[in-house]
């Protein structure tokens, strides 16, 4: 039987590789980047995750869009690219991500059944308003929360405490979905109830049993039948 998420009042989801593929800006230039441009593209997504933790524990926020821009230079210099025009196309990109194919019919679903939806993310506000309208899902959303409120960078619990206050629910009356391991972590931890979307077919965190995401899925197709509303 397929596990359940109880009493569920809002679907909130992170943005970037859990509705929007973040490797769309590399794959799109992948002519120029060359035959690498797969681990050209893994290494600006690990050091652009590497930044936010490292900024967050020193105390020294900056938005998520000079974080990608600081990620994508160290990148380009690993891989000796010097070529302003393709960092500029890149970073265009960015703003520009595919979302991948299920996410607005599965957004519809939930909001057909009256349950609130939103995004909790490290992006920026220019960023997301530019993603969200990119793949025309905005009136499908309560909320697009970003970091940039709170001037900290996932998995800082004032983070997730935004979807908290937001959406005026408890921890556990929210189904969180998160792509990357480590965020599905943060938010159990919190007290959401996470579905993780593992895309990838990546390893589980090893951090305990008590923090590991309630559920694990391949992708957002089939996620509004495992949630179940509040009773009333």
């Amino acid at each position: 039987m397929t596990q359940k998420l109880e009493n569920i009042k809002a679907c909130v989801f992170d943005a970037y590789g859990t509705l929007f593929d973040v490797a769309a800006s590399a794959r799109h230039c992948a002519a120029d980047i060359g035959d690498n441009w797969l681990n050209f593209s893994a290494m600006w997504r690990k050091k652009q995750l590497e930044y936010t933790w490292l900024r967050t524990m020193m105390g020294r926020y900056v938005d998520f869009w000079h974080v990608t821009g600081e990620a994508l230079d160290f990148t380009m210099d690993t891989f000796n690219m010097q070529d302003p025009l393709l960092r500029a196309r890149l970073m265009e990109l960015y703003l520009k991500l595919d979302a991948y194919p299920e996410v607005p019919r599965m957004l519809a679903n939930l909001k057909d059944r009256g349950i609130k939806t939103a995004i909790l993310s490290n992006g920026s506000r220019t960023m997301l308003t530019a993603a969200v309208r990119q793949a025309g899902i905005a009136h499908l959303l309560d909320d697009v929360m970003s970091v940039d409120e709170v001037k900290a960078f996932k998995i800082d619990p004032r983070v997730y405490q935004m979807a908290v206050d937001h959406l005026e629910v408890e921890p556990h009356e929210v189904a969180f979905q998160s792509a990357n391991a480590w965020d599905a972590v943060g938010a159990t931890a919190f007290g959401f109830q996470v579905v993780w979307i593992n895309r990838f077919g990546q390893k589980q965190e090893q951090m305990g049993q008590d923090i590991l995401p309630k559920i694990e899925v391949k992708s957002l197709h089939h996620f509004p039948d495992i949630v179940c509303e509040t009773e009333v």
